[in-house]
C-alpha cells in the first residue's frame, strides 16, 4: 500500500472510530461497528481497566499493550504520546508525572484531537495538551521530552525510519521511548495479508520484528529492550474466510503470525 494511501485510510478509519461511542469500540482495535471491515482482532481486552488513571471515555479500544507500565516515567517528567487518540495513555501518564510534570499528545486525525480535548476539558486537568501533527514530521521542538510513548500506532506509519528519527530528535539527551506495537514474525499467507491490510489499527503497515528492531538501532538508539511480546490470535472464522483447511493447518502449526510487542530504547547523553 502506498504511503499516502495508508495515511488517508488511517485518517478516515480513525476519524470514523472517534465519532462513535466508547462502548461501541471497546476491546477491539478496529471497533465493533465494522468501520475497518467485518472482522475484529482483540488486542488487549480489559487490561487497561486495572491501570491507575484509566479514563473509560478516552479508551477507544485501539491499544495493543500498556507502554506506560514499562516506560519508567517519573514525577515531573515531560511525556509525549504518539498517536494519542482520545487521550487514554495521556491520562495514565499524567497520573505518574503528577502536578509538576507535563503530558503532550499528538495525533493527525482532527476528530481524535477534538475528542481528546473534550475529555481533557471534562477532567479539569491543566498539564495535558493535545496537538495535531504527523509523527513523521512533528511540529514539536528538539530535545523537549523525557519519555516518548506510543500504543499500536507506529505500525501504521509508512516511513518508520522517519518516525524514529523524529522520536530521537524530540527526546532530551538521556531520554528514552517505550512503545507497544504490532509486528510480524515469519510471513502471513498472502490471501490473509491482502485482506488484513484494510484493518487500520490491526496490521496495516506492520513489518517483521527483525526489520523493526533494525530501524530502531539504525536510528541511533541504545539499550533496546523487549519487555513483553504476545501472539495476537486471529479468529478461526477470519482464517476460514481467506484460507482453505490445509492452509489454516499450515498457518496455525507454524511460527508465523502477528505479535504485539512492548519495547524501549534510550537516546544517549551528550
Amino acid at each position: 500500500m502506498k504511503a499516502e494511501n495508508l495515511k488517508l485510510m488511517v485518517q478516515e478509519k480513525y476519524g470514523a472510530i472517534a465519532k462513535q461511542s466508547v462502548l461501541e469500540n471497546s476491546n477491539s482495535c478496529c471497533g465493533s461497528s465494522g468501520c475497518c471491515g467485518e472482522v475484529e482482532f482483540s488486542m488487549i481486552g480489559d487490561e487497561y481497566k486495572q491501570v491507575e488513571g484509566y479514563n473509560p471515555e478516552a479508551d477507544m479500544g485501539l491499544g495493543c499493550g500498556l507502554p506506560t507500565q514499562y516506560a519508567g516515567i517519573k514525577p515531573g517528567n515531560h511525556v509525549l504520546d504518539l498517536g494519542s487518540g482520545a487521550g487514554n495513555d495521556c491520562f495514565i501518564a499524567r497520573t505518574i508525572v503528577g502536578e509538576t510534570g507535563k503530558v503532550t499528545g499528538i495525533d493527525f486525525t482532527d476528530s481524535m484531537v477534538k475528542k481528546a480535548n473534550k475529555n481533557l476539558e471534562k477532567s479539569g486537568i491543566k498539564n495535558i495538551s493535545f496537538v495535531k501533527g504527523d509523527i513523521e514530521n512533528m511540529p514539536l521542538p528538539d530535545n523537549s521530552f523525557d519519555v516518548v510513548v506510543s500504543n499500536c500506532v507506529l505500525n501504521l506509519v509508512p516511513d518508520k525510519a522517519k518516525a524514529f528519527a523524529e522520536i530521537m530528535r524530540v527526546l532530551k539527551y538521556g531520554g528514552h521511548f517505550c512503545v507497544s506495537d504490532v509486528v510480524l514474525k515469519g510471513s502471513l499467507p498472502e490471501k490473509l495479508r491482502s485482506d488484513a491490510e484494510m484493518y487500520a489499527g490491526c496490521v496495516s503497515g506492520a513489518i517483521t520484528i527483525d526489520d523493526y528492531l533494525a530501524i530502531i538501532e539504525q536510528s541511533g538508539f541504545k539499550l533496546i529492550e523487549i519487555h513483553k511480546q504476545r501472539k495476537i490470535e486471529i479468529p478461526e472464522k477470519t482464517l476460514a474466510k481467506h484460507l482453505d483447511e490445509n492452509e489454516i493447518k499450515d498457518f496455525l502449526s507454524g511460527n508465523s503470525g502477528i505479535f504485539s510487542i512492548t519495547l524501549s530504547a534510550k537516546k544517549e547523553n551528550l
